[in-house]
């Protein structure tokens, strides 16, 4: 059961990129629909967890969950949806990936922590990776608004970085809260944080949001994409550790990339395939030191840089 819970994690997880890309380029509003994703999905999750008095609704309106949402939801979504308009699913889901890179760097430069020799490695051929993934775009004139949704899914990655190390923090003053009305909270406030960035920046045309490809790629992301999705990689943090349900980020960049280019019809070079593998083997090295205690220590419990 685990190790099918375990793919099936990470084939939620590399589809959504594929859902993310057919909403927008439905012509949905990016923000909206973030917004509306995670708005609903979280308060569904949420008011489930209240039900079995699992989640108090003052957690729902603390300024630790309106500043952990920023990072890991507002800061981080809003970027990918951007982003999306601009470019392919898979290359968006291998620089997503880079998230751990972006955390080891912050810890680096907020906590002072000195880094260990595999992760230095990791990082320098991450960021090769993703250099090898933008490249094209910098080449090509035309390219311009590729180069800057690749950017800014980038910058979203340092929000998400900052969210974490952030999340981290916060649990340790709610030890008792549950991880899933810990994450519906997070998601429910970044929602709100969408929603009002939408307000001010999109206008709405309700015939591209109830399209039929804007509507089934927002269902997907609520019900499968962050509802399922998120349930089950906790699950899976629950029955074995957090190190072991993150490995989902060395696997579904590879099924984001297979799928974007036989159900979508994107485009896929070498320059793109040898950076997918560069960041992926960076992400792993940045954990390599994480992998290895799990694999000599299957029963520790060690702390995720990355929670989906």
């Amino acid at each position: 059961m685990i190790i099918f819970n375990y793919f099936l994690v990470c084939l939620i997880f590399g589809t959504t990129f594929l859902a993310i890309k057919i909403g927008v380029d439905a012509s949905a509003p990016p923000f909206l629909s973030a917004s509306l994703r995670f708005m609903v999905a979280g308060l569904l999750i949420f008011l489930w967890m209240a039900w079995r008095k699992k989640a108090s609704f003052s957690l729902l309106i603390s300024k630790e969950m309106l500043l952990t949402g920023m990072g890991l939801t507002f800061g981080t979504f809003s970027t990918l949806y951007w982003g999306e308009q601009f470019v392919s699913s898979g290359v968006a889901a291998v620089l997503s990936a880079a998230g751990p890179l972006m955390v080891l760097v912050l810890q680096m430069l907020m906590a002072r922590q000195k880094p260990t020799s595999h992760s230095v490695l990791g990082c320098i051929i991450g960021f090769i990776g993703v250099t090898l993934m933008i490249m094209p775009s910098i080449t090509i004139s035309a390219s311009v608004w590729f180069f800057l949704g690749s950017i800014a899914i980038v910058i979203g990655q340092l929000s998400f970085s900052w969210g974490a190390i952030y999340s981290k923090r916060v649990t340790k003053r709610f030890p008792d809260v549950s991880p899933i009305a810990f994450n519906a909270a997070q998601m429910f406030n970044g929602g709100v944080l969408l929603l009002l960035l939408s307000v001010c920046t999109e206008q709405w045309h309700m015939e591209s949001l109830l399209s039929a490809s804007s509507l089934g790629s927002l269902l997907y992301l609520i019900v499968i994409g962050s509802m399922l999705g998120h349930s089950l990689f906790y699950w899976l943090v629950d029955k074995t550790t957090p190190v072991f349900a993150s490995t989902w980020l060395y696997v579904s960049p590879l099924v984001a990339l297979s799928i974007g280019v036989m159900l979508y019809g994107e485009a896929l070079t070498w320059v793109t395939v040898v950076g997918a593998v560069t960041v992926i083997v960076g992400t792993f090295l940045v954990n390599y030191d994480n992998l290895k205690q799990l694999i000599q220590k299957p029963s520790t419990r060690l702390v995720s840089l990355q929670d989906g």
